[in-house]
């Protein structure tokens, strides 16, 4: 089931709104009757990781839905300079 609701009446009631994304419905959020934003239900199985839903969550990543093909294991792996992976670990560890 998809609704709308306007942002005031949204921060007004949320626990409300959040009780019915998590039986499976959608919320369209809209600001002066645009809508800006929807809330929707984390799709998971019992067997996901937990790490990846807060991942997802977060806005962080997207789960996957469905199987890899096979076919994906025989695409050429992506190219990365020795430079930029030495960049990017040097980034990383500045930044803890």
């Amino acid at each position: 089931m998809l609704k709308s609701v306007n942002i005031a009446d949204l921060k007004n009631r949320l626990s409300q709104y959040l009780k019915e994304v998590r039986a499976g419905n959608e919320i369209v959020v809209r600001d002066r009757n645009t809508p800006v934003a929807r809330i929707v239900p984390i799709a998971h199985d019992i067997d996901d990781d937990q790490e990846l839903r807060v991942l997802a969550a977060e806005g962080k990543i997207r789960l996957g839905q469905g199987v890899v093909d096979d076919s994906f294991w025989d695409l050429p792996a992506p190219r990365v300079p020795i430079d930029a992976i030495r960049r990017a670990m040097k980034w990383e560890r500045d930044e803890s």
